[in-house]
């Protein structure tokens, strides 16, 4: 099964701890500056991904010719979620990655040089038929968003995207989020929590989502589109130095990005076909979850909604300008 998309919290702070000497490692003549790898007219370049429905524009890019035609020679490399995909962009050792939104904001406003060069998924915008929703057994009584308040809820990272968009949807159900009590677990084990009764409900995504209605669990609310209905949940970056440094590898990688995004989006056969080359999902499972929107540029205004809801929960600190992280 693929793993989380989102950094524990300790990651993230362990990527915060580590700001002050990647940043002081990252000058004109270090990896992240220079230009990679070139053959054969193709310009080599790592993208660092994770083995989540939410990437797989990129491998039916890199599967259509999009990025060899831009002149890219890509390799993908997965990691295990976005806080080991941040300091290996920073440091030169990926050109570029993907990473959740939130997890973005915040290592940007703490200092690290980041800069977004494509989208990378997005809410469907539908209530109930979202990638990601706050489930609960069958006969449970929360019923609604605003329910949660008082209740134990399960997510994937604490103090984080999934968080802050729940804090949300409760909030604007007219319930108080700041009674909600979090519990940190691995996707793939929040079910089962709810099921043993070791929380009353949890967030999850796909494919857990539909694996759990699968199993009897219902939807409560789709916090990513209860939040903003054009949520951009996901990017890709790289690191300021290269982008400063390598122009037209930034400028080519986007424009793949982008055609590989509206590929996605018009073939959703084959984006659930490409997904057995890099997951190990049960055939049906593969053929009912449903599938996030994949947008071809990123909706600025969903990603300033989620830095106001991050500064709003205490995420956030200190002074950040989207401008220097958002293309």
């Amino acid at each position: 099964m693929p793993r989380p998309h989102t950094p524990t919290r300790r990651s993230v702070l362990a990527v915060a701890a580590t700001a002050a000497l990647l940043l002081a490692g990252c000058g004109d003549n270090d990896g992240a500056g220079s230009t990679p790898t070139s053959s054969g007219g193709t310009t080599k370049i790592k993208v660092g991904v994770i083995a989540i429905v939410d990437v797989a524009p990129i491998y039916l890019g890199v599967k259509q010719g999009f990025f060899t035609a831009e002149g890219l020679d890509v390799t993908l490399e997965t990691a295990q979620g976005g806080a080991a995909i941040v300091p290996a962009v920073v440091s030169g050792q990926y050109q570029f990655g993907f990473s959740n939104t939130v997890s973005l904001l915040l290592a940007s406003s703490q200092g690290l040089p980041l800069k977004v060069a494509a989208a990378g998924v997005a809410s469907t915008g539908t209530d109930g038929k979202d990638f990601g929703a706050v489930i609960v057994k069958a006969g449970s009584p929360i019923k609604t968003a605003k329910d949660l308040a008082g209740k134990k809820v399960a997510v994937n990272t604490l103090k984080n995207i999934n968080t802050t968009t729940v804090n949300n949807v409760v909030k604007r159900d007219g319930g108080d989020p700041s009674k909600i009590s979090y519990t940190e677990l691995a996707f793939p084990d929040i079910t089962a929590a709810i099921g043993k009764g070791d929380v009353d409900a949890g967030q999850v995504v796909e494919p857990f989502l539909t694996i759990a209605t699968g199993q009897g669990y219902r939807q409560v609310v789709s916090n990513y589109a209860g939040t903003d209905p054009d949520l951009t949940v996901g990017m890709y970056f790289t690191s300021q130095q290269f982008a400063a440094g390598n122009a037209k590898v930034v400028t080519a990688f986007t424009a793949a990005m982008r055609k590989s995004m509206e590929y996605a989006q018009a073939h959703p056969d084959e984006v659930r076909a490409v997904l057995s080359t890099y997951t190990k999902l049960d055939p049906a499972v593969q053929a009912k979850l449903t599938l996030p929107k994949w947008p071809s540029a990123v909706d600025k205004d969903s990603v300033q909604v989620l830095a106001d809801l991050a500064k709003g929960d205490g995420l956030i600190t200190k002074p950040l300008t989207l401008d220097a992280l958002l293309p």
